[in-house]
């Protein structure tokens, strides 16, 4: 069922209030879907305000939209419904987001009070510019426009959602649809941004925004994050140029698997042929798949080597209703405890920089549990004078 059709058939009259409701899980980042719902609705001509459990809203809403992340942070979902439907039991109750797309039906069975459950992306909501008016409130500092130039990806990792919740690859030729007049950062959400055709003309685009002026040609560049990583299979020398003109102040990568060894080392190395520092460069590693210890102390110790930090990604599972709980098969509870410690102990901001020190530790280690193993602080001698 569409999200009109839903509407009509649930909530079937006009100059609706509507209730948008943000659960009380973590994130940094604002509820984009929730936002661009809200610009849905205004435009149709209802009322909306945005809440976070357990603000009770203005007024008794006539519909509650709830939006979900992670499936491991069900719980605060299902909390947060629990919460309205006790408050307006009879008002109905859309839930989407993540983990209502990939866990259907264990919403069903273990969130009462659900309405109807939306799975993907609302169509009439995804060309409208998100309301970020809602943020004064919940975020007053938020400065960011958040946005997909395209949806999907050509590829179909086994372990990654996006399959599931875009399953086809859309591109848009232009971010200008989706800058707010008032922001000085841009976070690209695309999943595979180089893949989309209009990649060389929206870098292009990039490079020339600027911060004001009635065509955002006055002003400072933006702030520019390709937040979600770009393919490193994709990256080419003319790509690493483009990306070398915009204001980017960290790139993001990925090195999944040692197969793809070639792949990141060139594109790595078309950064650096750029002009680009390789200390903006952070490439994530995951870990706890099908991969074995050793096979991820190998790429580790590649890209301390090549000079970039490595951002350790635990796999968690598609289906997980709780966080890092599952153990790969040739992982044991005890080596992914000391992963997540050395990020602690020896990260900064979760990734491992490659300080000399640190990358020659990392490099002479002939296991991960060498390379992990923390030295006992020194013990300090008291003199007596």
């Amino acid at each position: 069922m569409a999200y009109k059709e839903a509407l009509q058939t649930y909530v079937p009259r006009s100059s609706r209030r509507v209730l948008l409701v943000w659960p009380n899980y973590y994130s940094k980042y604002p509820p984009l879907g929730l936002l661009k719902l809200s610009a849905y609705h205004r435009q149709v001509g209802d009322q909306v305000h945005l809440v976070r459990p357990p603000d009770p809203g203005p007024w008794r809403p006539d519909l509650i939209l709830v939006t979900s992340l992670f499936t491991y942070a069900w719980k605060s979902v299902h909390d947060a419904i629990s919460h309205y439907h006790a408050l307006y039991p009879s008002v109905p109750i859309f839930l989407g987001g993540i983990y209502a797309s990939l866990m259907e039906e264990h919403a069903k069975e273990n969130i009462p009070g659900v309405t109807y459950i939306h799975k993907g992306l609302v169509e009439e909501a995804e060309k409208l510019l998100p309301d970020y008016s809602l943020l004064e409130q919940w975020m007053p500092d938020w400065d960011a426009s958040i946005m997909f130039t395209s949806r999907g990806c050509v590829r179909r990792c086994p372990f990654c959602a996006v399959p599931r919740l875009e399953p086809d690859f859309v591109a848009r030729p232009s971010v200008r649809p989706f800058l707010h007049r008032g922001h000085r950062r841009i976070v690209l959400w695309d999943n595979n941004f180089l893949a989309s055709p209009y990649a060389k003309d929206i870098l292009k685009e990039l490079s020339t925004l600027r911060r004001g002026g009635d065509n955002f040609d006055k002003g400072r560049r933006f702030i520019v994050d390709f937040n979600q990583g770009l393919d490193a299979r994709l990256l080419n020398a003319d790509y690493a140029q483009a990306i070398r003109r915009i204001r980017v102040p960290i790139i993001r990568l990925a090195y999944d698997q040692t197969v793809y060894q070639r792949s990141v080392k060139q594109a790595i190395d078309n950064l650096k042929e750029a002009g680009i520092n390789p200390r903006k460069i952070i490439v994530y590693a995951m870990y706890n798949y099908r991969d074995t210890p050793q096979d991820f102390l190998q790429r580790v110790q590649e890209l301390l080597e090549w000079g970039v930090a490595v951002y350790p990604m635990r796999y968690q599972p598609l289906d997980a209703t709780s966080k890092d709980e599952y153990v790969g098969e040739h992982w044991t509870p005890e080596l992914l405890e000391m992963v997540a410690k050395a990020r602690r102990v020896l990260g900064t901001n979760g990734a491992w920089p490659p300080y000399e020190a640190l990358k020659e530790k990392f490099i002479n280690a002939r296991t991960l549990v060498e390379a992990l193993t923390l030295r006992p602080p020194r013990r300090q001698i008291s003199v007596v004078v």
